[in-house]
Formats: structure tokens, C-alpha cells, sequence
């Protein structure tokens, strides 16, 4: 059976911290990679991990992404979602309005089909937005 991984293994594997869980999670995704079948990664677990790096670890927003996009590349685990597309498609990111949350809610929206309805001003630079 494949596996999924959650906010607290990515928070482990970025981090390092604490180090003994760590540790058991490099070892069990290695244990993932060397069977083929890479954990995936669903876009509210990085979205979720972005502001754990952020409020917890005081890691700047540029650096939290930074980090999850190696990640996401990899090649150890597989991107579930629009994550990764957003991070390569935006230039500039983390000071990109609107910001990456806000993309990835949009994604999904327009996967549906649907148009997003918001009060963000930002939100009128994407298609399929009606800013209330």
C-alpha cells in the first residue's frame, strides 16, 4: 500500500526537529523510495507546513517556500494538487498578492470549473474572480 504523508513528517524532514523523529522519518522515506513508490504530498499538507515553517520556526516566507518546492521536486515524494505548479509558475512568490494560499484555493476552485467569489482586491489579477 502507498503512503500519504501529513504536515508533521514534512515539518520533520525540513527541519530536522526533534531529531530522533527526524531521523525514523528520512528512514521511512527511504524505505518508500527504495520500494517505488514515492509518499504523496496533498496541497493542504504543504499549505499546512508553510505556516508551521512560518509561525513555529520563524522561517521567512521566501525560505519556507523555497524549502517545500526542493521538497515537492524532489522526486521522493509526489505532489498531490496545484502546489508545485504555483510555486514554479509565480515569480517572486512569497511576495506575490495574491499570495500562495490564496492561489492554491483558486486552483481548486477553477479545477471544479467554478468562480471564486472573494473580498481579496488582490484576487481581481486572476481569471474566473468576482472580487465582492
Amino acid at each position: 500500500m502507498s503512503s500519504s504523508l501529513d504536515t508533521s513528517f514534512i515539518i520533520r524532514l525540513l527541519t530536522g526537529d526533534p531529531h530522533d523523529q527526524a531521523a525514523r522519518a528520512q528512514a521511512m522515506l527511504e524505505r518508500c523510495i527504495e520500494r517505488g513508490q514515492p509518499p504523496l504530498v496533498t496541497d493542504l499538507v504543504v499549505v499546512e507546513a508553510y505556516f508551521a515553517l512560518q509561525s513555529h520556526y520563524q522561517v521567512p516566507k521566501a525560505e519556507a517556500l523555497e524549502a517545500l518546492l526542493r521538497l515537492l521536486q524532489s522526486g521522493d515524494v509526489k505532489p498531490v494538487g496545484f502546489a508545485l505548479e504555483i510555486m514554479k509558475s509565480t515569480p517572486n512568490l512569497a511576495m506575490a498578492k495574491p499570495g500562495f494560499v490564496d492561489r492554491i484555493i483558486h486552483a481548486e476552485v477553477r479545477s471544479h470549473n467554478r468562480r471564486l467569489l472573494t473580498f481579496e482586491k488582490a484576487a481581481t489579477k486572476l481569471p474566473s474572480t468576482t472580487v465582492l
